[in-house]
This record gives structure tokens, sequence and C-alpha cells, in this order.
């Protein structure tokens, strides 16, 4: 049998975690004809078929799915040993890959990933939001983000300082016409923009007060699963939103939202960076996860 070349190796694994030929091309930087004649050798040397591939789609065979399984992980471990060398660089360089909750990554934009942008002007940061949890080493991710009761319990996770909460915020004239709610069942004569989960189902409403939990399902007739959009619905009138409160603080402040059972809605453990242990972390990976434990402790300074 033929060597495999890293190049098939990289093909592979960026079709396998980008699902198409085209998306896995331009992460590469070749042609999808290049890449379709790539993983053509790559199949041709294994001896096996590796994706099933139609006009509208690709996904993997068992045999893909387990050669995937045990090549992603390996390509991640000669990555780190080839950023190891580069260590010996007075700056860190390569990219820094992130998979994250959309508000999760909307929370370290600023001062995080623009202020390590700054200090490292040869590295850079590629950031995937999606709201489900993804297995990070097997989909190619240095770093994940996630609020810290989702950590994967065999990842090291490290707190990015600010405690998170939710708001339960109508616009004025909302309120206007519906009575202001004082305990979350009162939720349940209101208006209310529904949370729609990454798998389908309606998130129900958590709140706490003096140890007492609850969790209401509200009725509403829009769901949504992208908090820009469930703002803008608030503010138009639409309803009761729940959001957590760093997307909606400025209209909070300014008057454009009025916000509710404040007192049923506590801070809770926030944001935490996590990663796999058991690998070499690269120059660039250890001075982002350095400033982010710099920022952390200015935070709860």
């Amino acid at each position: 049998m033929e060597q495999a070349s890293l190049k098939e190796l990289e093909a592979a694994v960026a079709i396998a975690r980008r699902g198409t030929f085209r998306a896995a091309s331009i992460d590469l930087g070749i042609s999808t004809t290049a890449l379709s004649h790539t993983i053509g050798r790559l199949e041709s040397a294994l001896g096996v078929r590796l994706f099933n591939r139609t006009t509208r789609s690709v996904s993997l065979t068992d045999a893909g799915r387990l050669f995937i399984q045990h090549v992603a992980p390996s390509l991640q471990d000669l990555h780190a040993a080839l950023e190891t060398v580069r260590e010996q660089r007075e700056t860190p360089s390569g990219t820094i890959r992130i998979n994250a909750a959309p508000f999760a990554a909307r929370a370290i934009i600023s001062p995080l990933v623009l202020e390590f942008l700054r200090r490292y002007p040869d590295m850079n940061v590629d950031i995937v939001t999606e709201g489900r949890m993804i297995d990070i080493v097997r989909d190619g991710f240095d770093l994940g983000i996630r609020v810290a009761g989702l950590v994967p319990s065999d990842m090291i996770a490290v707190s990015l300082g600010r405690p998170q909460r939710h708001a339960v915020v109508g616009s004025p004239a909302y309120f206007e016409r519906h009575c202001v709610p004082v305990v979350p069942p009162d939720l349940l004569t209101h208006k209310c923009i529904r949370v729609r989960l990454p798998d389908g189902s309606t998130y129900r409403w958590r709140f706490e007060k003096d140890g007492e939990q609850v969790q209401i399902d509200v009725e509403g007739q829009i769901s949504l699963d992208e908090a820009s959009l469930t703002r803008a619905a608030v503010l138009a009138g639409t309803g009761i939103g729940y959001l957590f409160e760093q997307d909606i603080l400025p209209e909070i402040k300014t008057g454009r939202v009025i916000r509710v059972l404040e007192d049923w809605t506590p801070p809770y453990p926030g944001l935490c960076l996590y990663y796999p242990g058991r690998r070499n972390l690269s120059a660039g990976v250890r001075a982002f996860l350095e400033l982010a434990r710099e920022l952390a402790r200015q935070d709860s300074d």
C-alpha cells in the first residue's frame, strides 16, 4: 500500500469537519477539483472508500468514520509538535481554532480576542460558533468556550472570571398593555418569546430565589434561536424575552426595555475556556490562556 501524505490526511479531516468539499477546499486554500483528486489518491492508497459522495451531500462511510476518529487526534499532536518547534521564535505565530456558543463568542471578542491579536500580530484566531456541543479534539479545535456546567469532565477548564446572568425584559410599550410579572408563574399569562435549542426543543426559562428553583415552559407566538433576533422582537413590543444580561444590558440602562423578575435571576458560574489536558499546547494557545487568566484576575479585582 502507498503511504498517505500529510496533505491527504488533512484534506480528509477538513471534509469530515466541514461536511462539504467546497467548504473544506476554502479552508485548505485549494480548488474543489484538486481536493477531490487528493481524496481519490488517499482512498486508492487505503483501498477503501472514506466518503459517500452525491451531487448534493457528502457523508463518511463506516471505514471513513473510523479513520477520522484515529487520524484527527494524531494530526493535532503533529501540529502541536510543529508548534513546539516554532516556540523558539520570540513571538508566537500560527492559528488558534476556537469553538464557542454564539453568545460566548460575543462575550470574548472584546477584550480577550482583540487584545490577544494586538499583542501577538503574527497570530490568527478562527472562531466557529454553534449551539450544539461538539468534541473539540475530533473536530480539530484548540479550545472550546461554554458555560462552566457544560465543560466536559475530561477537559481542563479556565474560568473567564465574569459570572453569567439572565435578564427577563419587555418594552415599555408592551408593559403599557400588560401587567408586570411579579413571580415566574405570572409569565404564563404573558406573550413570551420562546427560546429554541439546537436540538429543536424549547428551552424552559429557569429561575431561582432563596433556594427555590422554578422552570417555566412559557407560551408565545414566536420561537427564536438567536439573541439578536430575540432582542429585536422585544424592542418591537412582541413580548417578554429571556436573554443573557450582556446581550440586553445597553437597552436596560437606556430604558428601551424594562427588566422584570430581577430578584429571580441570580448570577451563576460563567464562561470557561477548555482544552484537552493530554496535549502539548502551542505557544499561541498558551499565550491566549495566559491572557484569559490575566483578564479574569482584573475582572475579579
